[in-house]
Order: C-alpha cells, then sequence, then structure tokens
C-alpha cells in the first residue's frame, strides 16, 4: 500500500525534468550505503534490453526467478547492458546518425541495382570512398566498445550511482549478487576476470563460455547439437518434415517480400531453428507457425498473411543488430582467439562440402532436380533448421535493418577485426573463487543448443577455472 507520504514524494519527483536530479532522489531516499542487499542480473544476448518487470518479467515468488530475488534481497538491478534496451540503443538508424559518411555510397548501391563488393570498396580510390573507409574503421573501434569488458565496468558504475556517496575507500561495497543468463553469464566471467570485487555471489545459468576454445572449433560442435534437436522436433511432429520441405522449396523459387522490409529466403526462413533450444514450449511453438504457413492446401503455395507477419515478428535480428553484429565478438577472447571471421558460415560451408550432407537444405529439399526424390545427390531426411548461428549473407537483403553497404561493410569489418581485447583471466577466477570472496554456482544443461555443454563442463573439472564453482547438471 502506498503511503501519503511516498505519494507525494513520488508525485514532486515526477516534477524534475532533469534525469540526474531524479536520480539522486531516488539514492536519496533509498539511503543504500551499501551494494549488499543487491542482486545484479545481466541478460543473455548479445543485444537484448533487460526484461520490463510485470509486462516481460514476472514477479511471483513461486514461479518467477526475479519474484524469488526479491524475497532475499531488496533490490534487483535490470541493467540496459549498453547500446540496448533505453541505454542509448545502438541500431542502423543511430548508426547512420553517428557515422552518416559510412552510409556514402548505399544509395548508388541502390541506383544500380547490384551490390558492391567488399573489394570492390577496398579498390575504390574516390573521395566518397574515402569518406566511407575512414567511417569504418571509427564504426568499428566504436562498436568493439560494446562487450562484456565495459559490461561490468558499466554496472560497477551503477552500482556506485544507486548508493550513498562515501569517502571509505577501504571497505569494497560488491553486489551482493549477481545473476548471469546465457551471455549475462559470459559478462559474469569477464566480471571475475577482470574487476577488483566482483559480486559477493554469482549464479549462472546456461552462461559458462567456452573460454580458450576457437570459435571455428566451437561451432563445429554446435552444428552437431543443433541436428539434435531438429531431430528431436521431427520426432515430434513428423508431419513438419514435409511442411518444412514444401516452404523451402517455394521460397527458394520465389522469396517472400515481409510487411516491414526485407525479404523472407529460405535462409532466413531455417533461421527459425534458433528457437529449437529455447522454452519447453518451443516445438509446439514453431509447430503452431509452421501449420498456417499456407493459404490452402493445394499447389499454389501461397503463404498466408499471418505466416508472413509471425515470421518477421519471430525474428529478433532487425531490432537487435547487435545480436549479429557483435554475435561471434563473445567468443574473440584477445588477439590468439582473433579474428573470427564469420566462423559458424565456415563451419557450415565445410560440413555440406562433405558430399553428401544432410546439413544442406538444398539437398534435402530437393531443390536441384524438379522434385525428383530418386536423384543420387538427394539425402534422405528432413531439412535441418539453423540455430544460433550469423552468417555473412544476413547483411546482403534478408534483414532491411542490416543491410545496404554501410552495415555490410560494418559487419565484415567486425569478423575480421584482428586486435579484440582480452575477456577471460582464468588465474584470476581460480584466485577469486578459491578465497570464497565470492561465492559461485552454475546451471548447466546437457542438450544445450547455445551453449557447448562439454567444454562448459571441462571448465569446472579439477584444476579448471571453475573448479570451485557449484555445478547443477540438468537440462
Amino acid at each position: 500500500k502506498v503511503q501519503p507520504l511516498d505519494s507525494t514524494w513520488w508525485r514532486s519527483l515526477q516534477a524534475m525534468k532533469n534525469p540526474k536530479q531524479r536520480a539522486q532522489a531516488y539514492v536519496q531516499k533509498a539511503a543504500m550505503k551499501n551494494a549488499d542487499d543487491m542482486i545484479l542480473y545481466l541478460q543473455g544476448g548479445p543485444g537484448f534490453g533487460a526484461p520490463t518487470p510485470v509486462a516481460g518479467l514476472g514477479l511471483s515468488s513461486e514461479g518467477s526467478w526475479a519474484g524469488k530475488a526479491l524475497s532475499k534481497f531488496t533490490r534487483v538491478v535490470l541493467m540496459d547492458q549498453r547500446g540496448t534496451g533505453r541505454s542509448s540503443p545502438v541500431t542502423k538508424q543511430s548508426l547512420e546518425k553517428r557515422f552518416p559518411d559510412l552510409f556514402l555510397l548505399d544509395g548508388k548501391e541502390e541506383e544500380e541495382g547490384e551490390a558492391m563488393s567488399i573489394q570492390s570498396i577496398q579498390d575504390l580510390e574516390t573521395e566518397d570512398a574515402s569518406k566511407v573507409k575512414d567511417a569504418l574503421v571509427q564504426a568499428t573501434d566504436f562498436l568493439a566498445q560494446f562487450r562484456a569488458d565495459n559490461i561490468v565496468k558499466d554496472a560497477e558504475e551503477i552500482r556506485d550511482a544507486l548508493l550513498l556517496p562515501t569517502n571509505d575507500e577501504q571497505h569494497p561495497r560488491p553486489y551482493g549478487g549477481c545473476l548471469g543468463q546465457s551471455f549475462g553469464g559470459f559478462c559474469i566471467l569477464t566480471y571475475l576476470s577482470q574487476v577488483e570485487h566482483p559480486p559477493r555471489v554469482c549464479l549462472l545459468t546456461g552462461g559458462i563460455a567456452p573460454m580458450a576454445t576457437d570459435a571455428y572449433v566451437l561451432y563445429q560442435s554446435m552444428w552437431e547439437r543443433v541436428k539434435e534437436r531438429n531431430l528431436r522436433y521431427y520426432d515430434m511432429y513428423p508431419g513438419d518434415i514435409a511442411v518444412v520441405q514444401r516452404i523451402v522449396k517455394r521460397l527458394w523459387r520465389q522469396p517472400a517480400p515481409l510487411p516491414s522490409g526485407g525479404i523472407l529466403t529460405a535462409r532466413r526462413f531455417l533461421q527459425e531453428g534458433l528457437a529449437l533450444g529455447g522454452s519447453p514450449s518451443a516445438f509446439a511453438s514453431i509447430h503452431s507457425m509452421l501449420s498456417t504457413a499456407f493459404l490452402d492446401d493445394d499447389d499454389n503455395d501461397e503463404f498466408t498473411k499471418a505466416f508472413l507477419k509471425k515470421m518477421e515478428y519471430e525474428s529478433s535480428f532487425d531490432d537487435h543488430p547487435f545480436y549479429f553484429l557483435l554475435h561471434e565478438s563473445i567468443y574473440a577472447d584477445g588477439p590468439k582467439f582473433s579474428p573470427t571471421r564469420w566462423a559458424a558460415h565456415r563451419a557450415y560451408e565445410d560440413i555440406i562440402h562433405k558430399t553428401p550432407s544432410e546439413f544442406d537444405y538444398k539437398l534435402t529439399s530437393r531443390l536441384n532436380n524438379n522434385n525428383n526424390s530418386n536423384d543420387d545427390d538427394d539425402v534422405s531426411g528432413p531439412t535441418l533448421f539453423f540455430g544460433e548461428m550469423v552468417f555473412p549473407w544476413m547483411a546482403d537483403g534478408d534483414y532491411v535493418e542490416l543491410s545496404g553497404l554501410g552495415m555490410r561493410l560494418l559487419a565484415h569489418g567486425l569478423a575480421n577485426k584482428e586486435d579484440w581485447g582480452s575477456l577471460y583471466d582464468f588465474d584470476r577466477i581460480r584466485a577469486v573463487l578459491t578465497t570464497t570472496r565470492t561465492r559461485a554456482a552454475a546451471a548447466v544443461y546437457v542438450e544445450d543448443m547455445y551453449v557447448d555443454f562439454d567444454v562448459s563442463l571441462k571448465l569446472t573439472q579439477r584444476g579448471g577455472p571453475l573448479e570451485h564453482c557449484k555445478v547443477w547438471i540438468t537440462n
């Protein structure tokens, strides 16, 4: 129940137009001298803001982690990581304003109706081309500041801003706890590696980063896990084997324009497999969407508008470009593991060139033989969806907010960046957890499609950096 005094204070707070004044008023009202009763939540991604209470995050103490956390702590800090949510979100629109020169030649590409190659830009010596190249360096350096190393620094700044000022430098005031989901867990490991006084309790859910593992090697393993999730899906819905093949054939012949721009191609459609490793209801959601794909059961192959809208809604890349641009950079732990050079795509290409390959949707959907299923090059079995992988072609027009020469140059610039900074320090993680100054526990999922189970478990074994992390193996 809101007391009259609180109501009056709240109304006076809303009258303040200066955000800094409002923030200072919050701090004075809370009167928190330390962060022992604060738990920080780090969202998965990269590229997603924190969930909004009530609207996107339940507060029930029985069915919600947030409700449970509030029963243990007095404050839950839902941090929009830099460049996401309301933390000055980075989008194509904002990049066009910040780095206009990067997009100078986008119009030229549209006029000519033909995509310019990355190499052709490097070879151009015009004034505009020179401006584009300079802007590319600036934009690449700018986006390099949005990884876990700076996210944890921001978390420290936020904590200090929420506490009453102090001149006592002898007694650190770390967060009482921190919960990291998936990529948020990666951030926690960077926290343990780089911050002198990390949170006292660190909880990781599906978020043990595959430290000291080359991205290409990692994706070779992850493609196999994606296949297993696909086969499990088709075991549950065997009728969808034919439906998926029909959709892929239709999109191969004629890609479908989407309501808000972009093109639904066969390859973009297969990225719906990103959801296969999600919640327990993920399989049912995909099946429900596929069941609405076609307007009629005849041979016209006309898509319903509802299906096209759903396909657009289910994709996160247009609204969250970091999920594309910085996705593989989370594995670039210093120069030794850089550049990533589209590691998932390279692993996929190598797999499908082992002829014949069950991963090659062109074969499993029988796209090249005029529906003659007896062709020797065909591979029996279902068409496999992709997983949580990003590809260079995503900037070639499939996604409207990722496309255009400027975005394509930026994506390739980040993929080929050779001087990424270090994210993890094995010795420091081990030292922090050995002293019990910080305690850690992690939930590791056996069939995790997003984070490699075997690599995660290896890091928690005797002698590993997370030897003193309590591990709960589940599914």
